[in-house]
């Protein structure tokens, strides 16, 4: 287990908020990390994470064994949570601060899944899993060539796909499949 600073910020719609209220008093945490390329269209966010955060749509099941679920997105909330929108996610979103990175993801790529465990007010990532390991959430995983193929009814519904511009400070996706590190 590794040691997390529980006040790394966070944004969520009511504006900053720090890693340890995400676990709304539950002793775990799983996080998704969304992918994301910033100032890009719909079409171009990452088809994986479109994918599986389409299969997280029920979180009782896991608020009664202790344990919270949130999908955190490396872009501007602003930004991203228009996606969120507009695949329709009910998970909480929120957007991890290009300041709040290193502190969740030190040594790592933005990954993909992780697990924390809070212990009092402090809190600790007992698990990560990164690059195609997280598939095993979602074992009917397919891939279609252009737009994430979970989007193509949001589209057929008339929903608007734009995200908005890019605003400053923020980077492309770093993930592992499309780029390098962060920088």
């Amino acid at each position: 287990m590794v040691e997390v600073d529980p006040r790394t910020p966070l944004t969520g719609a009511d504006g900053p908020v720090p890693l340890i209220d995400i676990f709304g008093g539950r002793s775990q945490l799983i996080a998704y990390f969304h992918m994301w390329h910033t100032g890009r269209p719909a079409a171009e966010q990452c088809e994986g994470c479109t994918f599986n955060t389409s299969h997280v749509t029920e979180l009782g099941y896991l608020r009664t064994r202790d344990v919270s679920y949130a999908v955190f997105s490396e872009g501007p909330y602003e930004e991203s949570s228009r996606y969120r929108d507009f695949m329709g996610y009910p998970v909480p979103w929120y957007s991890v601060p290009p300041g709040s990175v290193d502190r969740l993801i030190a040594d790592r790529y933005f990954g993909i899944v992780a697990f924390y465990l809070r212990d009092g007010d402090r809190v600790f990532e007992t698990y990560w899993t990164s690059g195609r390991g997280n598939e095993a959430m979602a074992p009917s995983y397919g891939l279609d060539d252009g737009r994430p193929a979970a989007q193509l009814s949001r589209i057929e519904a008339g929903r608007d796909d734009d995200l908005g511009a890019k605003p400053d400070g923020w980077t492309a996706c770093s993930c592992s499949l499309h780029a390098g590190p962060p920088s």
